[in-house]
């Protein structure tokens, strides 16, 4: 992970920036370069979104959005996975997602990469709950466990086959054994 200080760099012109590859987050004044994503972090994002998409979408109930920048709070960060209940999901005046999205998830999904510092990660999602989320879930593949973190509530490690909290008009259930069995092909 690349770390950039921005000497009086405010947000706004932080996303005035172009785009780098991989993308980078704008975090309390720095700009930090996210590690590219590897094949179990890849897998798990897919199957995850897929999984929140395949219970949500045709109801209209949520979204899942891989990699999408998040701006709020004076930091714009990219969530592995930011799901918006269909009611948040912003839209412009047509009926489309915008290409900016300045709203908090109501969920946000971390997946922990190889050389990614823990609690920056963490630190991202505590901004998301500070910000209106209900939800945050921190994956970590090395030890096959899901840290959960809801508002005002201490964080749980969930492990096995133990059911995952998931936000509440959601019919979805997993649990972190069926998660990680994903990376078994």
């Amino acid at each position: 992970m690349t770390t950039l200080t921005a000497q009086s760099l405010t947000l706004e012109a932080f996303l005035q920036l172009p785009e780098t590859e991989p993308p980078s987050e704008y975090i309390n004044g720095q700009i930090i370069q996210k590690p590219m994503p590897k094949g179990r972090h890849s897998r798990l994002q897919g199957k995850l979104g897929g999984a929140i998409n395949d219970a949500a979408e045709e109801a209209k109930l949520a979204y899942a959005f891989p990699e999408l920048r998040c701006s709020f709070g004076d930091r714009s960060l990219i969530p592995d996975l930011a799901v918006f209940t269909w009611d948040r999901i912003p839209k412009t005046a047509t009926g489309e997602i915008p290409d900016d999205i300045e709203a908090a998830p109501d969920w946000t999904i971390e997946i922990l990469s190889p050389k990614q510092n823990a609690n920056k990660v963490l630190g991202n999602i505590l901004h998301c709950l500070n910000h209106g989320s209900q939800l945050g879930w921190f994956l970590e593949p090395d030890d096959e466990s899901i840290l959960v973190l809801l508002p005002n509530q201490a964080p749980r490690l969930y492990e096995g086959d133990i059911p995952l909290p998931v936000l509440a008009s959601l019919p979805l259930e997993l649990t972190a054994a069926q998660v990680f069995d994903w990376l078994r092909l």
